[in-house]
């Protein structure tokens, strides 16, 4: 113990442990704990019996507990340790001590405050088309790439218009991940997600500032990061029929390479009807949440519901107009081979897009279409399904009470029922699991893009089934799939680039790979384990919630991503707001 006292004067922000040989063993939270949170941390080994901790300032033991066994995960035979020193509430730095290892954590007001920030202001980083400015970015700032304001028509988007290779200019959005194309699918699932967690908490996002262009003005970042992707999503909407392009892309990924460097031409590739509808749903939501600003967006609302409104009278036309990149590249030339984001069923999509015409536009015409297209079971969040957007839009909290007509209530009662039957069974063993959370107790937890798709995307999921049912359960496990994020995992990772004691160092990201600067970009959540291992790197383990190498070659599990951004905003953001006095229930 004394070695460990040494170390007590070079604790930096919190965040840093004091190098020594011991195994590493203590798996927690590395970001920080709520006062009054439930503080657990697991030892990744069964032999561990008690645990002390410290008081990082002076050495005076704060608490000696006893330690307690989980249940093995059903794919390893290991059986870890659980410590719960949730009664350490006193704001300030502490050591835990167990099984020969040392671990800091922090308990503070708003431990979650930085993530929540960091994963917003990495939007910013993945801007296209424009200098990303070194007051506002700091060691990350790096000249203008990719203007688009010349980009071709590819053959599979021609029309009586519009021929193959005419021009068009398509500036601003955000590059979609480790590549520098821009999607239309993936854009408005990111800001839909992001824009149904600000509609639950708008007085915490108008608080927050994280030093963008735009800060000062009378919007809130969040918003005016939005738009700067909102804004490009308006130039892929064909003028001629209301039709979206699929995509803006070079027709093979780039190398890794400097934004500015790349050479390849640029098009705007097939109208499909999934794009299509996500960018009606998207556009609607945004020209209700837009109202409000008109000063510094004028007239953006109604263009948002007249562009969302030929959106939908385009795909109602084409219902079948899926976008198969194979069928496209034995067509026409030339082939182009990057992120596809195919998707054969469309249901989901028309849900979404109806739902939030209804909530824009009280048409009773839209309401037809969303009861016709809603879902009967609850599906996290993703890309490929967004009936989980189309049920927040009707699962706003007090909502419910302000429908008049008897058809949309009783939708928002079968749509209330299908969440929290979810999140029910979700919740139902997180006391016992080897991590001590909903998240990464299942196999089927792990794969492309898991970190985001289905831990964040959980958590925020049981906020909504907080918010629902008054249950504090859910709102408990909702931190703990935090938790888990944030470094209480089998691997010991805070998956959250630039937070933490241990986090990745190399993500498959071209920005953070060609800048020049050691650190990668911060705030970036990674994709996490993925047992498939489709890169073909050398992964350390082959168990499910293992299957994660921090290379930048693995784009299977250390890839970042728009869509994972997103999650991690709406989760670190939404419990942020949830552990304020203030916050609305």
């Amino acid at each position: 113990m004394n070695n460990k006292l040494i170390c007590f004067g070079i604790i930096a922000g919190g965040l840093a442990a004091c190098g020594q040989s011991n195994p590493d063993i203590i798996r927690l939270n590395q970001v920080g704990y709520f006062p009054q949170q439930e503080k657990v941390a697991v030892a990744d080994t069964v032999g561990v019996t008690e645990f002390t901790v410290l008081n990082a300032a002076t050495g005076a033991e704060v608490l000696k507990g006893s330690t307690q066994a989980t249940v093995p995960n059903p794919w390893s035979s290991k059986t870890r340790t659980t410590m719960d020193f949730s009664s350490v509430s006193e704001p300030g730095q502490y050591w835990l001590l167990a099984g020969g290892d040392t671990a800091v954590f922090e308990v503070k007001e708003r431990p979650l405050q930085v993530v929540a920030d960091a994963a917003l202001k990495s939007f910013y980083y993945q801007r296209t088309g424009m200098p990303i400015e070194e007051q506002y970015a700091g060691q990350w700032n790096r000249p203008a790439g990719h203007p688009d304001t010349q980009v071709q028509i590819h053959p599979s988007a021609a029309g009586p218009s519009r021929k193959a290779g005419d021009v068009i200019s398509s500036p601003k959005g955000w590059y979609d991940a480790g590549d520098y194309n821009k999607y239309i699918v993936n854009s408005a699932y990111s800001i839909g997600l992001m824009q149904a967690v600000y509609r639950l908490f708008p007085d915490y996002f108008a608080q927050q500032k994280v030093n963008i262009p735009e800060s000062n003005n009378a919007t809130p970042d969040l918003l005016d990061e939005l738009y700067y992707n909102l804004s490009w999503m308006l130039t892929m909407q064909d003028p001629a029929d209301g039709g979206v392009y699929h995509k803006l892309t070079t027709p093979s990924f780039e190398a890794f390479i400097k934004p500015a460097d790349c050479q390849q031409p640029r098009y705007v590739v097939q109208k499909s009807v999934t794009a299509t509808l996500d960018f009606a749903a998207v556009m609607a939501q945004a020209s209700q949440i837009y109202k409000a600003f008109q000063k510094d967006y004028p007239g953006f609302s109604a263009k948002a519901l007249r562009a969302a409104e030929r959106a939908y009278a385009w795909a109602e036309k084409h219902p079948e107009a899926y976008y198969d990149q194979d069928a496209l590249n034995q067509q026409y030339d030339p082939d182009v081979t990057t992120g596809a984001y195919g998707d054969k069923d469309a249901s989901d999509e028309f849900f979404w897009a109806a739902s939030e015409l209804y909530y824009t536009t009280g048409k009773q015409s839209y309401l037809i279409k969303a009861v016709k297209s809603s879902p009967r079971s609850y599906t996290l969040p993703s890309w490929a399904n967004t009936s989980a957007l189309g049920m927040f839009a009707w699962l706003v909290p007090e909502r419910e009470k302000q429908l008049k007509d008897v058809v949309a209530s009783g939708l928002v009662g079968s749509l209330k029922s299908y969440l929290l039957a979810y999140a029910t069974d979700a919740v139902k063993d997180a006391n016992e699991a080897a991590f001590h959370a909903p998240y990464g107790d299942s196999e089927s937890d792990f794969g492309w893009g898991c970190l985001g798709e289905q831990g964040a995307n959980q958590a925020t999921t049981l906020v909504y089934a907080y918010l629902l049912s008054g249950k504090n359960n859910y709102l408990t496990n909702a931190y703990r799939d935090m938790d888990y994020l944030l470094g209480r995992n089998p691997l010991g990772y805070c998956f959250v680039t630039g937070l933490g004691t241990k986090s990745p160092l190399h993500p498959h990201h071209r920005l953070s790979a060609t800048d020049g600067v050691d650190a990668p970009i911060p705030g970036l959540l990674v994709g996490g384990p993925n047992p498939g291992q489709q890169d073909g790197v050398a992964y350390p383990s082959s168990l499910p919630d293992e299957s994660y190498v921090d290379a930048e070659e693995s784009y299977a599990s250390n890839e970042i991503a728009i869509n994972w951004s997103a999650a991690l905003v709406a989760a670190s953001s939404a419990l942020d707001a949830l552990s304020q006095p203030s916050a609305e229930k």
